[in-house]
Parts: structure tokens; sequence; C-alpha cells
């Protein structure tokens, strides 16, 4: 299986640009999807407080499952049961869950609620993916487990320590998916494993037929698992504020997955059973967005043929190229030339834009010109005393510049509001165009 991990903890798209996406993902070779709601999740009754205020409606989860299946991708939901939580454990209503109380990362699982809280949360999302076959509990990154007062005292009355109270979390919550939803098999990530031993692990987790992901293979091995995937990435990994894919790198670490499933059979009886190409939109709830999907399509197209050959050859790059509308690719400057005909190709190149010129432009005109730094500097603007023959050698350049970046962010405006909801349009505004575009914006108003 190669699923494609959308991350809606941030820029969640919206249902008629998926229905772009969708026939996209499933021509380059992907046959599932890993959803990972966060607060897009039309949650009810209690568990209201938890939506987004642009949360996708029940309607909308219905239709995203309806376009899966008819571009035959394999919906896998992801609820967060252990780390990750920020977007409840924020909430007031929540706090007394949190592990360590001034963060709101993770789950405190000596509190009888938190497992109560987690059982409705997974029976809603479950409910609402019927035709799925498998869920991911996520599980990963439970930071500060062991530094709360009631993990201290269970540690030191059960002579346990964080991987045994780990495990016994992920079991309380596999237990009730498997007793509650017969059938359904469950993935998790797997770096909190890693640091728990074989004796551990063969006691707790052999029996919950829990596949799960790694280098650490033999170690999954001697524990007993039968099954392994792996996870790869194709965007949202270089960095929290990184706004442009590295593809080569991107392209590296595929390439290197490849070897370590080549090499798989010779640890027999462990299988391989699937690959996530993750793209994370956010590092965690409180971070800024990283990477767009439609800024990531380019990476997710290699990295996705690159799987299904085997490699990255000559004519894996000209199936992506065509299948984008591309005519070439610069792999190492992260570039792709030509108009793009893919779901998303306008906010592609404008993000480029953006990202090479405006900072650039706009910082030339504002440091470079000598007439600005001797007869418009701060100390003229903030009394309004300026001679207009000085200030005209400057003006119209400044102005025009000013006109053709406004005009441009316009347009740019206009594409992500087809595609994202406002609350996003507004966050990737002020993170990348404002900081820029605001001191062009003050000049050209002292000056007018």
């Amino acid at each position: 299986m190669r699923l494609v991990h959308l991350d809606l903890k941030g820029a969640a798209p919206r249902v008629s640009y998926l229905e772009q996406v969708f026939p996209l993902l499933s021509q380059l070779g992907a046959n599932g999807i890993l959803i990972e709601y966060e607060d897009m999740f039309p949650f009810k009754g209690e568990l209201e407080i938890l939506k987004s205020p642009y949360a996708y409606s029940e309607k909308d989860i219905e239709q995203i499952q309806q376009l899966a299946e008819l571009h035959k991708l394999e919906v896998v939901p992801l609820v967060q049961t252990f780390g990750h939580v920020e977007f409840i454990l924020k909430h007031e209503k929540y706090q007394h869950l949190r592990e360590v109380e001034r963060f709101p990362n993770s789950f405190n699982p000596h509190v009888p609620d938190t497992l109560a809280l987690l059982k409705s949360i997974l029976s809603q999302v479950i409910e609402k993916h019927r035709r799925s076959t498998w869920i991911h509990i996520g599980a990963d990154e439970v930071f500060h487990l062991g530094e709360g007062m009631d993990s201290k005292n269970w540690m030191s009355h059960n002579k346990g320590d964080v991987g045994t109270m780990y495990l016994k979390h992920i079991k309380e919550v596999l237990s009730f998916i498997t007793t509650q939803f017969w059938g359904l098999r469950v993935l998790m990530w797997d770096d909190m494993l890693r640091k728990i031993s074989v004796g551990a692990l063969q006691v707790a987790l052999v029996d919950s037929a829990c596949p799960t992901l790694g280098p650490f293979l033999t170690k999954y091995v001697e524990s007993g698992f039968e099954v392994v995937w792996f996870a790869s990435a194709f965007k949202g990994t270089t960095g929290p504020a990184q706004t442009w894919t590295p593809l080569s790198y991107h392209l590296k670490n595929h390439l290197s997955w490849l070897k370590v499933m080549q090499s798989l059979p010779r640890l027999a009886p462990l299988r391989f059973q699937g690959i996530v190409l993750t793209g994370w939109q956010r590092y965690d709830h409180y971070s800024v967005l990283c990477e767009l999907l439609p800024v990531g399509i380019p990476s997710l197209a290699i990295c996705l043929q690159t799987l299904v050959n085997g490699g990255f050859t000559e004519e894996t790059k000209r199936k992506v190229l065509d299948t984008l509308g591309f005519q070439s690719m610069q792999l190492e400057q992260s570039t792709c030339e030509g108009r793009g005909a893919f779901p998303g190709a306008e906010i592609y190149h404008m993000v480029e834009q953006v990202n090479g010129h405006l900072k650039e432009s706009v910082l030339k005109a504002l440091e470079e010109e000598s007439a600005i730094k001797g007869w418009f500097s701060p100390y003229h603007r903030k009394r309004q005393f300026g001679n207009p023959r000085n200030m005209e050698s400057f003006g119209s350049k400044v102005l025009k510049l000013h006109e053709d970046w406004e005009s441009f962010v316009r347009d740019l405006r206009a594409h992500l509001e087809r595609v994202y909801f406002p609350d996003m349009v507004e966050e990737w505004m002020e993170e990348n165009i404002d900081p820029y575009l605001d001191q062009l914006r003050d000049l050209v108003r002292d000056y007018r």
C-alpha cells in the first residue's frame, strides 16, 4: 500500500480541491490516503469544542470517502491518542488531562477521564469511516511522559519505567478498538517503541497485531511482529517555516527506503505491507504552516513514481513531467519549468515568485536606493520633512513596485481562497507576505 498523508492540522484544502487532487494521486501510483483530521473533524455533542470554525461537515467527510473510493484510494483516518494532542488539551475543559500541567502536548494516562475521552473521540471518527479497514492511532512524540506527579507515583509503586507506562496506555487504546470495532486493523508510529526493550514489547504488543514502522527491524522481528510499514516524507520535514519543497532531499529519502524494502526478505517472517508518504503541514498545532500542498505536488509525484518504478530513471522523470505538465525539472535547484497542468499549479508558481523575489525586491528598493537613504530616512518620514525634488527621483519607481506587488498579491489571494479556508489564507499572508510588503506599504503611505 502507498498512502499519501493529508495533514489537516494546517491548510486543510476545500473538498472541491481534493476532488481535483485525488485522480492525480491515483494516476501517480497512490492507492490510499492517511487523513489526520485533528480539529477539522465535525465532532458532535460534548466534543464540539474541539472543532475548528472551518471544520468539514459530516456531508464533506462522506464526500471525501466517496471521491477516494471512486479513485481506488483506501481511506485511513488518523487519531492522535497520546502525544500531539494540543488541539484537545489547549482547552480549559480538558486541561486536567495534561501529563504536565504547563504543557498541552501529551495526555496523562493515569486519569480515567483520558481513556473515556479517547473512546468517544475514536468512536465518532470510526463511526464516520465505516468503509475503512485501518485506523492510525498516532502515538508518536509523547513529550514529557513520566514527568507528571501521577506518572512518577505510578512508576515508583509499580517498579515500572516510561516504556511500560507507554505500552500500558497503548494496550488500553488497542483493546478498546479491537473489542468495539471488530476486524479494524491498527497502525501507529514507532518512535516511542524504539526505546522499549524486546522483552517488554513481546509481553505487551504481539497480541495486538499492530504493524509498526522503522529502521529497528531486527528488534521488531524478535518481538514477534509479522508485518511492517515504513514512513517517508514528500514535504514538511526540512524546517517548521519552510515554504519551498527541496526536491532532491525527498527523492534521496525515498531511494533510501527502497534499499530497505529490497533487503527486507532477509528478515523473514517480517513482511513489508505498505508505506506512508507523510506531508506535514505544521510541526504541531502551535507552529506556523510549512509548504502548501500545491507547492509539494511535484515532490509527491517524484516520490510516488520512484516507489512505483523501484527507482528514479529518465522514464520515471518523463512520466512525472508529462503528468504535471512541465517541460523540465532541476532537482538540485528544486525547480520545475513550464506552465504546469496540475491542481494548484498557479499557487505553485506564485509561491515561487514570493519565495524568490518579494523580500529581495523590497529590500533592494529600501536599502539600496540612495535617495531614500539620504532624503527620505525614518527621521524625515516621522517629521514629514522632505524635498519634493529628491523624493520624485525615487517616487515613481517605488510606487510602481508597490502597485505590481499589490496586484500580484490580490491574484494570489484569489487563488488561495479557491483552495483554502479564510483562516489559512490570512495566516499564510501574514507570515509570508506582510513582513516585506508592509515595509513597502508604509514607505508609500509616508511618501504620499
